[in-house]
């Protein structure tokens, strides 16, 4: 593990793992409980800046997952299989040298959570998930068509050069339209998952992200592993956005023993453009 200190309490590392390297943040070393924050799809490391800044009694390592930020991407050939983010964060606990250890993940990033919390419960403390709860499940009837179109996905000539910036202001622009961010959400999450060669700015990201998943877990799959989750946890979901039927939150709700929910606002990345209520819940729980 490579660690090199910036210039804002926070820390930059590299993580090797017996298969990929990992970009991170780490915040507030060594100052309390052991958290590893699990963002969502297509964010990165930089989202929990703001959420960091206001939990210093937290030593909290924001990961980059693979293909995200400044980690690196999968092997050509290879899908983002949504299971294998689950080994990923788990070889990036090994290589912190973290035995025990708590998680926070934001949608994507809490659906990966939930599923570690449930399959390692001896490792997992605390689980604080935001605006998700478990994975997305998946109709089966669908799986044979979804496994056709991620086929021809990655069978198909891909691109090799991406489309070139001239500053990160079309780039900002294009991440909040793309998503519910704000102006300054947005520019944090571009700065860290952008690169600049003699062409320009480009994204970081791996495009093969975008590509449909070879298979989803079921909806039975996932509520199979919720009741599995035994460690203390948080649920902190938007108090005004629609979610979309298929998430089955509401259900899923009463499969996690001893939940507690909290609802506050500020949308999907409400850790991002309201960080002072969320911090404050988050604090409060590991506070008990």
């Amino acid at each position: 593990m490579k660690e090199t200190a910036d210039f804002d309490s926070a820390e930059s590392l590299t993580l090797e793992t017996r298969w990929i390297r990992l970009g991170a943040r780490r915040f507030h070393a060594g100052a309390g409980p052991r958290v590893i924050a699990l963002h969502g799809w297509l964010d990165n490391a930089a989202s929990f800046e703001p959420l960091a800044a206001r939990l210093p009694g937290l030593d909290m390592v924001a990961l980059d997952l693979p293909g995200h930020g400044l980690s690196d991407h999968r092997p050509s050939g290879q899908h983002y299989h949504f299971v294998d983010f689950v080994a990923d964060v788990v070889a990036a606990a090994d290589a912190l040298g973290w035995e025990r250890f708590a998680l926070i993940g934001h949608s994507m990033g809490a659906g990966i959570a939930s599923l570690i919390a449930a399959s390692f419960p001896q490792r997992v403390e605390r689980l604080v998930l935001i605006e998700g709860l478990g994975p997305w499940g998946d109709d089966p009837k669908d799986c044979a068509s979804h496994l056709a179109e991620a086929t021809r996905q990655i069978l198909a000539p891909s691109e090799t050069r991406q489309r070139r910036y001239p500053s990160l202001e079309p780039m900002v622009a294009a991440r909040m339209k793309a998503g519910d961010l704000d102006e300054a959400s947005a520019r944090l999450l571009v700065e860290r998952n952008s690169e600049r060669d003699e062409g320009g700015l480009f994204w970081r990201t791996d495009p093969r992200l975008r590509y449909r998943s070879p298979i989803y877990i079921t909806e039975e799959q996932v509520q199979g592993f919720l009741p599995r989750i035994s460690a203390p946890t948080l649920f902190i979901r938007d108090a005004e956005r629609v979610v979309p039927a298929q998430y089955n939150w509401d259900a899923r709700e009463r499969m996690i023993a001893g939940l507690r929910v909290v609802r506050l606002t500020g949308g999907h990345h409400l850790h991002m453009r309201n960080p002072g209520p969320v911090a404050e819940a988050i604090g409060a729980f590991f506070g008990e």
